[in-house]
Parts: structure tokens; C-alpha cells; sequence
């Protein structure tokens, strides 16, 4: 450790150059300097005496004008008092004293290396918290007589901490009238290893709260229940509840909405459940997840709820929604948007007609829709139909009625140019972010409640929007037809 009558002297000089750079009083820049030498005083009562070079000045100088800049510009406050007490001389102590260090020890293998850092953090933190008190009681347990308050020291209490270096006992100082409570480490805090941030990285990417039981307690040593797990991951919720209702644009160009199903535990019984998936591409082409609600098996009356909340949320407009061939999507869509137009997934209504079709005639049976939905116009794709009508409608009635029946909305992108086609035809958009939350779910077959299935959902979605930095391709001339064929409603 530096000897404080080193650093004393170096700030004496340095006071007026300090408070210059800084645009602060000479006086904090006292009140600052007594109040790092009070910390090293104790840490190191004795110093080390030794000669130091200019350039070993300049390190000290450097650190000063850091952690002051800290100080005065309110970053990380508390933090930065852990480094006027001892990060400081783990960061800018002199090798020969590292040497020294080293010496003394003498350790003999990796684990007393870390027994020894272990034991360095212990000094930082409790010197820190000595600091804290002596700040707030307003003098140095040694210096009595600057004494002007009834409240005084009062022992320590002892806590045992996880740390990234293993578990840490501390000393916490209390004072008699019970008004101290440690920054640096707050009162009930017993993990500072950034263990919470982990956690909810590790449930994020699929992992189940006993793998991350097993993961923890092989990467750190440290015990983490299952229940624990789900304790740090419920912290999402309020956050989850917050982007569940945060404000939207008020116009959406496209819309896609889809449902994900999974098994749920309820009452006993494993239900299946539909997670309602909503996404939207705003006016700058970027793809944005608009909302995730979970619910009962998908139906056209939960998908109006969901409808009503975005418009409650501030969405004004849609130009167009694409979404899969769900029984009543078109009336409930139209009630809560009636001016927007609707376009039914084809891939999805392939699917549909295809799926009672003989495996012997699959292959021409499709090579026939190709010249439906293929077509360059309406007009061509109709006649197509009514060609394939002829061929196919007395083998496979079911097939070409289901065309025919929703015609309307399986044919609203014959009216666009090939670049909305290509965005609109199918919900491959929506489809793909399913595939993505599927990587992510796939370890659970059966999620315990609802809440658990939202977490994990929407820890996902947060990886992967944060991933969508490209907006859709060729939008400006996307853009520049919508603008023309929805001038109205865009102009409202």
C-alpha cells in the first residue's frame, strides 16, 4: 500500500491544479483528500516507506484526478469510495511491492493466489464501510476531539458474502443510534458477484432452474436453490408488466400476429396454453415485438382483447395484417381496425388444402397452385383457379373450396408491387421469431405456471430484438408506394 504521507503531500501540492480542472472549491478538494488519507490511515497505519520515481507520482496523480471526477460527477459514487480505500493500491501498487507481497505470502498454488485476492477484497470492502461511517458520523475513530455528534461507534456485526472469489466474512460497523447503512454492500445483500445478472442470462437461453443450479455451482462454488432461481427471475416481472404496456407509434405499416402453444401446469393438470405473439414493422422498416400475451388456446375472442390493448396503447393506424387462417381473425380485425386490410398467409393455406391430398397427386396438386398464387395479377390467378377447379374439385372438393372461400383475403397482394409481396404473402416473419423462441423453450416440456412461461419469453425477446439492427430491405421504395396506395390513412 502507498505511504498516505506520500499521497498527502502530492495533493497538498496538487490542491489549486485539482480544483482548477475539476471547477470545484479548494475546500472539497480538502474535505476529499482528508477523507481518502482517513481510509488509508487505517488500511495502512504504517505505510511503506520507500522512494518514489516521477512516474510513480504521475500514476498517483492520474488516479487522484479519476476518482475525484468520479466523486463530483456523482457516477457511480459509491463505488468509487471502494477505490479511495483500497482498489487503489490493487491497481496502481508499485511492483516491487507486489514482489514484496508475493514474498510474504509465499503461495504455493492457484487456490492461495485466490485466498490471498480474497483477502485483499475483504480489506477493500471493509475499509470502504469504515469510510462510510467515519463520513457520516464526521470523524475518524482515532481523532475524538473533531467529535460534534451524540452518535458513535458501536462494534461490528458479522455477514458472510458470495463473491466471484468465493465467500467473504465481513465486519460491518455499526454505530449506537442505528442511523448507518452500508452503500457498498446494502443491508440483506449477501451476493455480489453478479450472480442475478448471470442467472437471468442462463434461464434467457433456454436453461432450466435446476441446470442453472448445476452450472453456478460448478462455475463459482456457490449454492443456488432452485427456488432462488425463481426468486431472481421473478424480478422480471414488473419489467415485463412495464413493456407490456409501454407506448407505441401510432402507424404500423405491416402487422403480423401469430399464436405459439405450450403445456402449462394449472390446477393440477397440464393444460395446453397459446402464447399470442404481435409483431409489428414500424415506419423505418425496423421489425419490433409489439406484445406477448398468454392465454387460452388460440381464439379470434382473445385476439380482439389483444387488438383493443395496442390500440389502447397509442396504434392508430395499420395498413395491413398478416396472419394465419384462425377462424374470425377477419371480424376482429375488422371491428378493431376497419380500415386495414388483411392478408392470409399462403404458406399457411397451402398447408391447409394440401393436407387431405393423395400422396401420388401431392406433387401436381401443388405445381397447379403454384400458377394460383404465382400468378402476376388477380384476374390470371382466378382463372387459374377456376382452370384447377375443373381438374381437381370433383377429387378434392374440401381443397378448392377453401380457396374459394376466403379469395378475399388470400388475394389482397396481387394489388402491390413485388417488394410488398414479398413481405406480406406469408407470416414467415412472425414465423421465424417462433423458431427462435423454440431454441429457447425446447428443454421444457412442461412450463409450472403462466408467469413462468412469459419470463422466459420475454428474456428471449430481449436477446433477439437486440439482434434486428437491419431494417427491411428496399423500404424506401416500399415506403414510397404505401405512401401512394394508404395516402389516407397515412395521412391521418
Amino acid at each position: 500500500m502507498i505511504d498516505f504521507l506520500v499521497v498527502s503531500e502530492l495533493l497538498s501540492e496538487k490542491e489549486a491544479e485539482i480544483a482548477a480542472r475539476w471547477e470545484i472549491s479548494i475546500k472539497t478538494v480538502k474535505m476529499f483528500k482528508a477523507y481518502m488519507l482517513s481510509g488509508w490511515r487505517k488500511s495502512s497505519p504504517n505505510g511503506i516507506t520507500s522512494d518514489y520515481s516521477s512516474s510513480e507520482y504521475e500514476t498517483i496523480n492520474n488516479f487522484v484526478f479519476l476518482v475525484l471526477k468520479m466523486l463530483v460527477s456523482g457516477k457511480d459514487r459509491n463505488r468509487s469510495k471502494t477505490y479511495c480505500k483500497g482498489a487503489f493500491y490493487m491497481s496502481v501498487i508499485p511492483k516491487e511491492v507486489v514482489k514484496q507481497l508475493i514474498r510474504e505470502a509465499n503461495p504455493n498454488s492457484t487456490t492461495e493466489v485466490l485466498d490471498l485476492l480474497r483477502e485483499m477484497f475483504k480489506e477493500v470492502l471493509q475499509g470502504a464501510m469504515e469510510a462510510e461511517l467515519e463520513e457520516q458520523l464526521g470523524y475518524a475513530k482515532s481523532d475524538v476531539s473533531a467529535k460534534q455528534t451524540d452518535n458513535h461507534r458501536n462494534g461490528y456485526s458479522k455477514k458472510t458474502v458470495k463473491s466471484e472469489l468465493g465467500p467473504v466474512e465481513l465486519s460491518i460497523p455499526r454505530d449506537r443510534n442505528g442511523e448507518y447503512e452500508p452503500k457498498i454492500i446494502t443491508k440483506h445483500e449477501r451476493n455480489i458477484t453478479g450472480l442475478e445478472e448471470n442467472v437471468l442470462g442462463l434461464y434467457a437461453a433456454g436453461m432450466s432452474t435446476r441446470d442453472i443450479h448445476d452450472q453456478i455451482q460448478e462455475l463459482y462454488g456457490v449454492e443456488v436453490s432452485a427456488e432462488l432461481v425463481s426468486r431472481i427471475t421473478d424480478k422480471v416481472l414488473p419489467l415485463v408488466t412495464e413493456w407490456q404496456s409501454r407506448p407505441l407509434d401510432e402507424v404500423y405499416p405491416f402487422v403480423f400476429m401469430d399464436a405459439i402453444h405450450y403445456k402449462v401446469r394449472e390446477d393440477k393438470t397440464v393444460v395446453s396454453k397459446a402464447a399470442y405473439v404481435v409483431l409489428g414493422m414500424n415506419l423505418d422498416g425496423y421489425k419490433e415485438i409489439l406484445g406477448i400475451y398468454v392465454g387460452a388456446n388460440e381464439s379470434s375472442k382473445f385476439w380482439m382483447s389483444v387488438l383493443n390493448e395496442l390500440k389502447n396503447r397509442g396504434v392508430k393506424t395499420v395498413c395491413m395484417f398478416c396472419v394465419d387462417g384462425l377462424t374470425g381473425f377477419k371480424e376482429a380485425i375488422g371491428a378493431a381496425f376497419p380500415k386495414a386490410q388483411i392478408q392470409r398467409c399462403i404458406v399457411h393455406q397451402i398447408r391447409s388444402s394440401t393436407r387431405y391430398v393423395s400422396y401420388k397427386d401431392i406433387k401436381e396438386f401443388v405445381q397447379d397452385l403454384k400458377t394460383v398464387y404465382g400468378a402476376v395479377s388477380e384476374e390470371l390467378a382466378l382463372d387459374n383457379l377456376m382452370t384447377m377447379k375443373d381438374k381437381w374439385g370433383a377429387k378434392y372438393p374440401s381443397s378448392i373450396r377453401s380457396w374459394e372461400n376466403n379469395w378475399d383475403c388470400l388475394s389482397t397482394f396481387f394489388n402491390y408491387p413485388p417488394e410488398v409481396r414479398k413481405i406480406i404473402y406469408t407470416t414467415n416473419c412472425i414465423e421465424g421469431l417462433h423458431r427462435q423462441f423454440r431454441k429457447v423453450t425446447k428443454t421444457k416440456a412442461v412450463f409450472p405456471t403462466d408467469q413462468s412461461l412469459l419470463k422466459m419469453l420475454w428474456l428471449a425477446q430481449d436477446k433477439i430484438q437486440k439482434k434486428w439492427t437491419q431494417r427491411q430491405r428496399s423500404w424506401d421504395l416500399v415506403l414510397a408506394q404505401l405512401q401512394v396506395l394508404f395516402a389516407e390513412q397515412l395521412a391521418s
